[in-house]
């Protein structure tokens, strides 16, 4: 089976295929298919996506929502974690520690970039930065993944 690293190199290409690829991250994560996100990029240790200002992820101020910034985040770090792991291993989110910088309106960025050689197994944390359309940061996010060996299949 192709990584997700694969599947988005593949679509990537292809035209409307980023928004494909962004109807699969939500069919295997149903829960991020809320934000509607927009990939940028996809490459080794690194993620790049976008959501839109739109009434379904503002709060009561009529910024940005904290579970929307947080489940970007979460996407953006497992994508760029996930581009690098071995096909033998797994990962699952652990903590995640936030600030909240400034009010988050508009079309917001989230990139998430490290150095590969952090990945081991065991517990990794991944940085993600989350900036506003002017390019000022609202919101950064490090998550403390817990990477692991994916158990062995006993055949029946």
């Amino acid at each position: 089976m192709p990584s997700i690293l694969e599947r988005y190199q593949r679509l990537s290409k292809l035209p409307g295929g980023k928004f494909i690829f962004a109807k699969l991250v939500g069919l295997s994560a149903p829960f991020f298919s809320k934000i509607k996100p927009i990939f940028v990029d996809l490459r080794p240790a690194y993620c790049e996506t976008q959501i839109k200002d739109r009434r379904s992820v503002r709060n009561h101020i009529g910024t940005i929502n904290a579970g929307a910034l947080c489940s970007m985040a979460e996407m953006t770090g497992g994508l760029a974690l996930d581009s690098i792991v071995p096909s033998s291993m797994r990962w699952i989110p652990k903590t995640m520690t936030v600030q909240y910088i400034a009010k988050a309106t508009g079309t917001i960025t989230a990139v998430s970039e490290f150095d590969p050689v952090i990945v081991a197994e065991g517990d990794v944390v991944i940085p993600i930065v989350v900036s506003n359309a002017s390019g000022d940061t609202v919101f950064t996010a490090d998550i403390t993944f817990y990477v692991s060996k994916k158990p062995s299949v006993k055949a029946t």
